[in-house]
């Protein structure tokens, strides 16, 4: 099967920026919707689940026709088939909150779509992140990424995290030094409450640092499993 890479920077002014903001993005077309095997499905649509890119939670079920399927992978982001309206729909073109495409995998059965994705805002109609009422699977560092990373994206007032980002890279990068120092004092005195009080705000600005710089967790992960051997 041919990959084709498609290659994008991202600035601010792209209407794909979602949160892969100020980075290189590489978008792998390698799929067709003939690759599906909808002979069992009533409607011949496919079924899509979308899953959040760098928390890996699931967040909703869609279904795709051709159109809609094409139409996602030449514009980078999330169009279903709507089964009721009887017509495409973007994910976000009323609320703002776009699925931004980072991934596609075929199920082992090649009847189901899994997309990764980064939304730019919460996926259900509720205002929920998810459409799914789960617990999230991601622990609590991936619940504070996407709280920074929307803390980035509307910079609400009265909020440390947007005070942070006004005064810029420098700021925060002095923060992460500070409490680095913080921590390593606490450590070497073997105060185990006080190292892991200075531990948890040594992560929370280096994920600030992080979000400003354009990476994520997953991102991190990546680059440490490149290491691994």
């Amino acid at each position: 099967m041919f990959y084709i890479l498609f290659v994008y920077y991202f600035t601010s002014k792209s209407p794909l920026l979602g949160r892969g903001r100020g980075r290189l993005l590489i978008i792998k077309k390698y799929m067709t919707f003939q690759d599906f095997n909808l002979s069992k499905t009533a409607d011949g649509l496919l079924p899509v689940i979308i899953q959040d890119a760098d928390s890996l939670k699931v967040l909703m079920l869609g279904y795709m026709n051709q159109e809609a399927f094409e139409k996602s992978q030449t514009e980078g982001r999330v169009t279903f088939y709507s089964r009721t309206r009887q017509a495409l729909w973007t994910k976000g073109e009323t609320s703002g909150n776009y699925l931004h495409i980072v991934d596609m995998y075929k199920d082992c059965d090649g009847d189901t779509l899994l997309i990764m994705a980064r939304p730019d805002g919460p996926t259900c109609h509720r205002g929920t992140t998810a459409c799914f009422d789960t617990r999230d699977n991601e622990g609590f560092l991936g619940t504070l990424e996407a709280c920074i990373k929307d803390r980035h994206a509307k910079m609400p007032e009265g909020s440390y995290t947007t005070y942070l980002f006004n005064k810029g890279v420098n700021k925060i990068a002095q923060k992460v030094g500070e409490e680095a120092v913080e921590t390593v004092i606490e450590a070497i005195d073997g105060n185990r409450e006080r190292y892991l009080y200075e531990a948890s705000d040594l992560i929370y600005h280096l994920l600030v640092l992080n979000e400003q710089m354009g990476f994520t967790i997953a991102d991190m992960e990546a680059e440490l499993a490149s290491r691994h051997k």
